[in-house]
Parts: C-alpha cells; sequence; structure tokens
C-alpha cells in the first residue's frame, strides 16, 4: 500500500513517513501544496496524509481540486485548527477524516488503517519482498539471501526495498535521488554510486548470480536471474 504524506513541516514528515514504513506501508513525501498535488494525480497512491496549512496550495484547495478531477483515494487531513466549524470545512472539501495535531501516532496508524479498509484495500500491507533468492522482511527489518542473513546499514536497507519494490525495472538517479534520499534536484555527488557499490557487495558478492545490474546511461535494475531455457 502507498501513501503520500504531504505536509510542509520536515521533522514531522519523516517521523509519520518512518512510523509508517515500520508498518510496512511503502510512504513518500512532499513538503509543499503544488507538489503534493502533482504527485497525488500521476502516481497511484492508496491514501493521502495532507497536512491543512501549506505554503502555495492549501491542503484543502488540494483535496478540492482532486474532487473535482474525479479522485476517490481516501484522504486524512491534519491540522493544528481543531474547532468544529474547521473539523466540518475539512470534510465537506472532500476530506474522508480529520485529525487534530498534536495526535499520538498510534491514533493516526488505526485511522490510516480504518480508511483502507472502507475503500477495499484494508487487507495487511505486504511485509515481504522477494526478489529471486533475495528476501526482505519489512518488519523485522531483516533482510537473508539463500537463506543466510545481510547486514545492512538504514540508508542500504531503503535503497534496496525501492529497488525491490521495482524490481525488474529500470531505475534511474533522479528516482533515487527523490525517493530515497528525498532530493529534488541532483547534488552533484557520488552517493548514490557510493551506496549501490555497497549494496552490491553485500547481496551479490558470495554469490553465483548477480541480482543488482548497472544499465549504462539510464540506472539500475534489480532483477532476478533468468531460469536456464
Amino acid at each position: 500500500m502507498r501513501i503520500l504524506v504531504i505536509d510542509d513541516d520536515r521533522e514531522t514528515a519523516e517521523y509519520l513517513a518512518k512510523g509508517l514504513r515500520e508498518h510496512a506501508y511503502a510512504c513518500d513525501l512532499a513538503h509543499d501544496g503544488a507538489e503534493g498535488l502533482a504527485r497525488a494525480v500521476n502516481e497511484p497512491y492508496d491514501l493521502l496524509i495532507v497536512d491543512r496549512m501549506l505554503p502555495g496550495l492549501d491542503g484543502l484547495t488540494i483535496v478540492e481540486m482532486l474532487r473535482r478531477n474525479g479522485r476517490t483515494l481516501p484522504v486524512l487531513i491534519l491540522s493544528a485548527l481543531g474547532k468544529v466549524d474547521d473539523r466540518v470545512r475539512g470534510l465537506q472539501a472532500g476530506g474522508d477524516d480529520y485529525l487534530v495535531k498534536p495526535f499520538a501516532f498510534s491514533e493516526l496508524l488505526a485511522r490510516v488503517e480504518a480508511l483502507l479498509r472502507r475503500t477495499g484495500g484494508g487487507g495487511p500491507p505486504e511485509t515481504t519482498l522477494r526478489v529471486g533468492d533475495l528476501e526482505m522482511d519489512l518488519l523485522g527489518r531483516a533482510v537473508t539471501r539463500a537463506g543466510r542473513s545481510i547486514e545492512l546499514q538504514p540508508r542500504e536497507f531503503q535503497l534496496l526495498e525501492f529497488l525491490m519494490r521495482h524490481s525488474g525495472q529500470v531505475v534511474t538517479r533522479t528516482m533515487l535521488l527523490e525517493k530515497v534520499w528525498d532530493y529534488h534536484f541532483d547534488p552533484q555527488t557520488n552517493v548514490i554510486d557510493v551506496h549501490v557499490s555497497r549494496l552490491r557487495q553485500k547481496i551479490d558478492r558470495d554469490f553465483k548470480e548477480p541480482l543488482l545490474h548497472t544499465i549504462r546511461g539510464a540506472g539500475y535494475s534489480l532483477r532476478a536471474p533468468e531460469s536456464p531455457s
């Protein structure tokens, strides 16, 4: 299940993303209204968490525009504005639920699960990813290949999770910068090359068939070895 958090408070957004990922949800972040609306329109999310007060387009405007364009995915609105009129306005704009700040993460998680159940997406989120003999336990934060444990640093785990979720596809440098490092510009460093190299050493070095491939001029691809014909 994919969730988009739209919140200009980066600390809050990262806190929510970390908690949701720990419960096996795939989570992306946007930090202003225009970016959040563009992602919500162009990418296949199962649920949005939208802060009401945002630079540029505010949260309610985002929800209204999505609804006018026929987007029916559930939306949980977050706001420090907690009066009855504020909550009513949020629901009238098209929000499915309204949570007042400050809140406990456990309550937010319960509301997310309830919204997904209501819209038919309430089955348990995927907790295990597999590519060939490589397996990732999202809840236990553990990786094995052919039953052998592989120790990863947090950023390496995020990188591998993204690659596994897009197995068989070419993943570009820009995609990795945005989805794993949350950069929306190229910082002109070799950070991706370094992390991919370290990851390749850990998941491929001691095994006959490589899984992580460099696609020259395009990016990277994680894919299971082809079965012999």
